[in-house]
């Protein structure tokens, strides 16, 4: 990835209200975040990682084990795309306000680079809030539904 294509990313950011982008490559990475005022930086340890250092040194994570949600639990976005509720416009909704979810339940689909990324609760509880319209563009860290548990 050379510098123009750098540029061309922090445009898009700047003209879609991007927060937060992050881009993995064999032996690259770049994270770029939005400061309060617009401004982008890049954040430095995340910039360039050799690959053998990168895979040497960081250990894949512990499988956690599925968590009673605690009060007032959200289940986040975990990337930036369009957030969709059912798996087509014909079908019904994954879950709605009152549904039962563990930490496999599929709750709604993020569409990011034209891929359909399926969203699971990640905890067991009941949905008590849909916090996002269907058809609706989501940030990273963006509620998309409120749970307590059950």
């Amino acid at each position: 990835m050379d510098l123009k294509d750098i540029k061309s990313i922090i445009d898009l950011m700047k003209k879609n209200s991007i927060s937060e982008f992050e881009l993995e490559k064999e032996n690259f990475k770049i994270r770029l975040k939005r400061g309060q005022e617009g401004a982008i930086q890049v954040l430095p340890d995340d910039y360039v990682l050799p690959a053998t250092a990168h895979h040497a040194a960081i250990a894949p994570p512990a499988p956690a084990a599925p968590a009673q949600a605690p009060a007032g639990s959200e289940i986040k976005s975990p990337m930036i795309g369009t957030f969709y509720r059912s798996p087509s416009p014909e079908s019904a909704a994954y879950v709605d306000v009152g549904s039962e979810v563990d930490a496999d339940t599929v709750v709604c689909i993020i569409e990011a680079m034209k891929v359909m990324n399926e969203i699971k609760a990640e905890a067991r509880g009941v949905i008590t809030q849909v916090c996002v319209d269907n058809a609706k563009p989501v940030e990273f860290g963006q509620p998309l539904f409120k749970i307590k548990p059950h």
